[in-house]
């Protein structure tokens, strides 16, 4: 995992201008084991800077994504946030829905994928969601 530190230096060695908004998202980030919305980080945010509009944190997230400081992932509930987990080998994830712990997927399904030739591969995600075995046995004694 990175520090507040490196994650600030990889803002500014890619041209972004370090605010102090950006340093304080970056500590959140760093801080927080799980995924977070974009409108948890706003009422994060707006806590401390009053009059910051939601798309001004919309738009450094997706900033953010772009440098790789964050994953970004699609749940049901719309989209949400993790500090990249910085694993050197390409991986996946699967994700407990209760908790938000992740765990490595080891393969990546898509070598086992017959892309048509006429088709370019430029990305691809692949994600597993369920209850780890804490949040399976909370759920189970309800």
């Amino acid at each position: 995992m990175q520090t507040i530190d490196e994650i600030v230096s990889l803002m500014s060695s890619n041209g972004l201008r370090v605010t102090d908004q950006r340093r304080t998202l970056a500590k959140l980030f760093f801080e927080t084991d799980g995924y977070l919305s974009p409108k948890d980080v706003y009422e994060y945010m707006g806590r401390t800077y009053s009059g910051l509009s939601f798309d001004t944190v919309y738009r450094n997230l997706r900033v953010m994504e772009e440098l790789g400081v964050l994953e970004q992932v699609m749940f049901e509930e719309g989209v949400k946030f993790k500090l990249h987990c910085r694993e050197h080998d390409h991986h996946h994830h699967m994700i407990c829905l209760g908790c938000g712990k992740t765990y490595p997927i080891k393969f990546c399904p898509m070598e086992q994928t017959d892309v048509p030739s006429d088709f370019k591969v430029l990305r691809h995600k692949f994600e597993v969601f369920g209850h780890c075995q804490s949040c399976a046995a909370e759920e189970g004694a309800q």
